[in-house]
């Protein structure tokens, strides 16, 4: 800056050339601060749980585009199915190629169906007519065990992200809390063609547990639904960490060799996102995942 000042001859173009110098530092300065929080900002890990998934997802530019975009096929691998069948604006993906058809002719395919309150379970009796066994959790009714038809069982049980405390013997609606790593155990069941997971908020909690504890690789089909008013049962944390820890566990089920298949979202629900109104957000989506690697 002395050196141009020094080149200078005239008063007037020394004042003009030392508020140019002043003015580029100042913006070099902004620019530097701009660029060290955002490097701050996007390597932030997620704080809403100590035991998040180890893999660094890929964090979409803005809330909007994660909002519209978080849970389409954008930013999933799509797999088209050649035979998709519906019940009740829930998909099960019956190509060829992932084994379920061949599992409900040989009368072995089994459901697992995760769900809190009243459920009609139309998709649940559908898939039984087929050749299923269907597994239904709600801990809402009266009796431990219920079998409603000859390969439908209601359980009194809640599926949860954690097994309950032994020295607390406190029961929620009259049933017993566990894992699915656990029920799974406890009834002998090595693998599940569909898993589906109707929680009510509580799916980004399970997810998680079902993506550490390995359990995706026990199921064939993974049909879930997501809420995205709130951040969901014990997620917490500023907009940007909760849109990590949502989209680092959907990248976790892409990585545990799973593609998506199905995406609907639900036009009578608010279209909020994190409580706030987005034209282009619904709150409520329905998608289902095919293992590729399930035989």
């Amino acid at each position: 800056m002395c050196a141009c000042l020094s080149m200078a001859k005239e008063p007037s173009r020394r004042c003009v050339l030392l508020g140019v110098c002043a003015l580029l530092c100042v913006v070099c300065v902004c620019v530097h601060v701009y660029v060290e929080l955002t490097w701050r900002v996007g390597d932030r890990h997620p704080r809403v749980s100590a035991a998040s998934p180890v893999h660094k997802p890929v964090i979409p530019a803005t809330l909007r585009r994660v909002a519209k975009d978080a849970v389409g096929p954008r930013l999933h691998r799509m797999v088209q199915c050649n035979s998709v069948w519906e019940s009740e604006r829930w998909s099960v993906c019956e190509d060829e190629r992932f084994s379920l058809t061949q599992r409900i002719a040989s009368k072995h395919c089994r459901v697992y169906s995760l769900g809190l309150g009243a459920d009609e379970r139309y998709m649940e009796r559908a898939l039984v007519k087929r050749g299923c066994e269907a597994h239904c959790f709600d801990p809402s009714i009266p009796e431990p065990h219920l079998q409603d038809g000859e390969r439908l069982w209601v359980h009194r049980l809640s599926v949860d992200w954690r097994d309950p405390n032994p020295a607390i013997s406190a029961q929620r609606y009259h049933g017993n809390t566990k894992k699915l790593a656990t029920i799974l155990n406890n009834f002998g069941h090595q693998e599940v063609d569909i898993l589906k997971v109707d929680m009510e908020s509580a799916e980004w909690k399970i997810l998680e547990n079902l993506i550490l504890e390995g359990v995706l690789s026990s199921v064939g089909q993974l049909l879930l639904e997501v809420h995205l008013h709130w951040a969901g049962f014990e997620v917490s944390g500023e907009e940007h960490d909760v849109v990590r820890y949502w989209f680092s566990l959907l990248k976790e089920v892409e990585l545990a060799h799973f593609s998506l298949f199905h995406s609907w979202s639900d036009p009578d629900r608010p279209r909020l996102f994190l409580h706030k109104n987005l034209w282009n957000a619904s709150s409520v989506y329905r998608l289902g995942w095919v293992n590729t690697r399930w035989k």
